[in-house]
């Protein structure tokens, strides 16, 4: 490769151009390096992911269109609950996690900024004045004596230096920094998934809780009902005080039930404050109706997924970044060429400073590459692969989990809803029970065992149906989470050309 000794950039940066002989040498120079200009290392390709043509459990779901794919509403609205709109719309701005994943994302954006700006040659200027005292020295061969004496030297000036990117590093690594931006605007989109799904999870089983205390204290004025007949009829002699005390006992049994339903309305409104960004003390939520569960939404193929899922969309794009930082290892294995200049003016005497005669410049190209480094070179090399085969890993785990996610809830939203029907024919009988037994209790035909434990199962069947309840709303909210909550990697920022 030819270097030239001396050329002049064809910007006008430096004050005094070249012969034009050399520049145009060094012009002809430049056009063949940077149009030569290669990224080494490997070209990025989508590694293969492990998805199945269709759903195990997708059998009963509708298919999804495209147009259901491309709406991307907010899921949360099918519910048909102002507060819980009103709660989530509150998120945004005052999750702490959001905010901390959006900081994430400005410092990946930062990055960008700082790879790109390699591309570009680097200027610094500079004004320097500086005073000196020179002694007297004297020639002991020739006899001559140089005089003492002080001057003042005035410099101003500019100098430049650009690193050709003949082997891409510093493109790859503009590559690399935008598949991480990529990564963390995906990342954030995970965040603000997450917490939705938090809190609307949080919310279903606050207002779960709010029926089980409602159960539980119109179970207490049915027990209390059954304890008036019991204390009615001991009164007259027709059953012993056991009846009474059982009746007592199981009242005290339901009440204790009810005290205890605190607990849970109270943490769960501390998790809502939590994910709105708020203290436990500055949010109260009203008791309210339990929504009733949405009708199925569209199922895609398992494919989209790839496309819908922030974390496989941020798992892919660290696979993306791990394949570039390849490229920047081993592109040290290729020298260097840096272009450097200067330009200015420097005189001892201030009235002559900015004038031709003290204006000076140069100019020229270094090339550098390491001879020898004990292997250092070969081991970042193998180092940033192994990171890339474990990005790759790490990716198709990802897909994995997310197809085990949507199958498991695919699943659980089928049997629990078969499961529900069959616990609404429990709770059903066993309220005839208790009301066949009562009767019986009070024509003196069954003893208050019976009533007791026919209360008993009544509530536990009530309380059952409650659960399988909660489970289905769980379900449905994981379910959203789990297919993207209409999220799309459309939405990830487009990476730029430098």
């Amino acid at each position: 490769m030819m270097i030239p000794a001396a050329a002049a950039p064809s910007n006008g940066a430096f004050a005094t151009p070249a012969p034009p002989v050399a520049g145009r040498r060094l012009a002809l120079v430049l056009v063949l390096l940077l149009g030569g200009c290669m990224a080494v290392g490997p070209d990025y390709h989508r590694p293969e992911a492990p998805v199945s043509a269709d759903w195990k459990q997708g059998a009963l779901w509708k298919p999804a269109t495209p147009q259901d794919l491309s709406r991307g509403d907010a899921w949360w609205t099918a519910f048909g609950d102002a507060r819980l709109d009103a709660l989530i719309a509150a998120i945004e701005p005052s999750n702490q996690n959001i905010r901390a994943a959006e900081a994430q994302y400005r410092q990946a954006l930062a990055l960008i900024t700082q790879a790109r700006a390699g591309l570009f040659p680097t200027l610094t200027g500079n004004v320097q004045a500086t005073r000196s005292q020179s002694p007297a020295i004297t020639n002991a061969r020739t006899g001559t004596t140089t005089t003492a004496g002080r001057a003042t030297v005035q410099d101003v000036g500019i100098s430049a230096s650009w690193e050709l990117d003949l082997w891409g590093r510093i493109a790859r690594t503009l590559e690399a920094n935008e598949a991480s931006a990529q990564a963390s605007a995906a990342d954030l989109a995970a965040a603000r998934l997450s917490a939705r799904a938090a809190l609307a999870q949080a919310y279903f089983q606050l207002r779960v809780a709010e029926q089980r205390a409602s159960l539980l204290a119109d179970t207490v004025e049915a027990n209390q009902r059954a304890l008036q007949i019991a204390q009615n009829r001991y009164a007259v002699g027709v059953v012993p005080r056991a009846d009474v005390i059982q009746a007592q006992s199981q009242l005290a049994s339901v009440q204790a039930q009810l005290i205890d339903t605190e607990v849970p309305r109270a943490q769960l409104q501390h998790a809502i404050a939590l994910l709105v960004g708020r203290p436990p003390a500055a949010l109260s939520i009203p008791a309210g109706p339990l929504p009733p569960l949405p009708s199925q939404a569209p199922l895609a193929l398992p494919s989209t997924l790839l496309e819908r899922r922030p974390d496989i969309a941020a798992a892919e794009r660290r696979v993306a970044a791990a394949n570039a930082q390849i490229g920047v290892a081993a592109a040290a294995w290729f020298p260097s060429l840096t272009l450097s200049g200067a330009a200015g003016f420097r005189s001892t005497d201030l009235s002559n400073w900015i004038t031709a005669p003290v204006r000076y410049w140069s100019l020229g190209p270094s090339l550098a590459l390491t001879l020898f480094d004990a292997g250092r070179r070969r081991g970042v090399v193998d180092q940033n692969t192994a990171i890339y085969e474990q990005r790759v890993a790490q990716y198709r785990q990802t897909v994995l989990a997310a197809l085990v996610e949507v199958e498991d809830n695919l699943v659980a939203l089928r049997v629990l809803s078969d499961e529900a029907a069959a616990q609404a024919r429990a709770v059903d009988l066993a309220r005839q029970t208790l009301q066949i037994t009562l009767n019986q209790y009070k024509a003196g035909l069954v003893g208050f065992n019976n009533v007791v434990t026919a209360q008993t199962s009544l509530l536990s069947a009530e309380q059952a149906a409650l659960s399988v309840l909660g489970r289905q709303f769980d379900a449905s909210v994981v379910l959203v989470r789990a297919l993207g909550g209409g999220w799309s990697t459309t939405e990830l920022p487009v990476a730029s050309a430098p």
